[in-house]
């Protein structure tokens, strides 16, 4: 049977998409379905479906993250994209022999998809060259102008702190919550992770695991393990952080 994993962080169109699949490919097993890309990308790593429909642009690990970090780690899962791209950007698609759907998903456009993907001729392995360069493209045509986050206000007690966010060490998921963790203690808030990684500069915070995120300044060394995972030392701090293996690829040149 052929498998497959759904990534998409907007409720109703995720609902939508898997709906409009089990309708359209009847015997498709759907082994998981995300609201973002790191949950995405450890599915994907842990159960190897066939196939992975990716939401092009999610907070954090966007689609094309997810695609990279897997053929970095050599997955070979297909890939179909979901985006909301206008037209004149899916030639990016074309070129990099992508299949792809629009937003929002039309029955007869994902009955094409589907035909393909049963006939092993949609999707693909994609190489990290041909990655790069459809992210480059796709960047060009849809700049964005969102400057990264300053700062975050968390509630401790009757106060109300202002942490800068250059201060942050790493950022864990409690739930609905995140746990902000700086040199003076840690401060609950209550944005779900997904949402704080969409602000935060990637140059400097890495995603390590879907439910944590790291200053890459803090980190002092990192050791791995036989299974492929490791751990993380932070500078002038006794714990350490743990890295799921989908995401060790990040830490291939330290």
């Amino acid at each position: 049977m052929t498998t497959a994993v759904i990534a998409e962080d907007e409720d109703l169109l995720r609902e939508e998409l898997e709906k409009q699949l089990r309708a359209a490919w009847p015997d498709l097993d759907i082994v998981a379905v995300c609201e973002d890309g790191a949950s995405a990308l450890e599915e994907i790593s842990d159960k190897k479906p066939d196939i992975a429909f990716l939401d092009i642009r999610m907070p954090g690990l966007t689609g094309l993250d997810v695609a990279r970090a897997l053929s970095a780690n050599g997955n070979r899962t297909r890939i179909v994209f979901v985006t909301a791209y206008q037209q004149h950007a899916i030639e990016a698609f074309e070129q990099g022999a992508v299949d792809y759907l629009l937003k929002p998903v039309a029955p007869d456009r994902l009955a094409q998809t589907v035909k393909r993907l049963r006939d092993k001729a949609a999707g693909s392995s994609l190489s990290g060259d041909m990655l790069a360069q459809l992210a480059q493209v796709l960047k060009t045509q849809t700049a964005s102008n969102a400057a990264p986050l300053r700062w975050i206000t968390a509630g401790i007690g009757n106060e109300t702190r202002l942490i800068m966010v250059e201060d942050i060490l790493y950022i864990q998921a409690d739930n609905k919550y995140s746990v902000i963790m700086t040199a003076e203690g840690e401060a609950l808030i209550r944005k779900p992770i997904k949402d704080l990684v969409a602000g935060l500069d990637p140059e400097h915070f890495w995603q390590i695991h879907r439910s944590t995120i790291v200053n890459i300044r803090a980190v002092k060394a990192i050791t791995r393990d036989d299974a492929g995972k490791g751990v993380i030392k932070l500078k002038g701090r006794n714990e350490t952080l743990n890295v799921s293996q989908p995401f060790m690829h990040l830490f291939r040149n330290m």
